[in-house]
């Protein structure tokens, strides 16, 4: 399985949907990396075939948009863009 977990605080499950090549993925990452916690994270760019598939599928059932980043806070939020107030607020709850 190609997800990478970043180990910090249990604030529930949360896994960032991410390309590679993304500047505003790559802050989204850092915002979690510097608030601590514990999060999952793949970069779908880097996958093929049908892992690719799942994943953006995955990713469309969340963003029919399929923009990145995507990211998803217990299985029922999710925050599309580096939007770091709604991050950060989410993150509160």
């Amino acid at each position: 399985m190609p997800v990478e977990h970043v180990s910090g605080t249990n604030v529930g499950p949360m896994i960032l949907y991410a390309l590679s090549t993304c500047v505003w993925c790559r802050k989204t990452k850092q915002l979690l990396d510097d608030l601590g916690v514990a999060y999952d994270y793949v970069y779908v760019d880097l996958l093929e075939g049908a892992e690719k598939e799942h994943f953006i599928k995955t990713v469309e059932r969340w963003n029919p948009g399929r923009s990145f980043p995507t990211l998803v806070l217990n299985n029922s939020k999710c925050i599309v863009g580096f939007r770091e107030e709604e991050i950060r607020d989410a993150l509160k709850k």
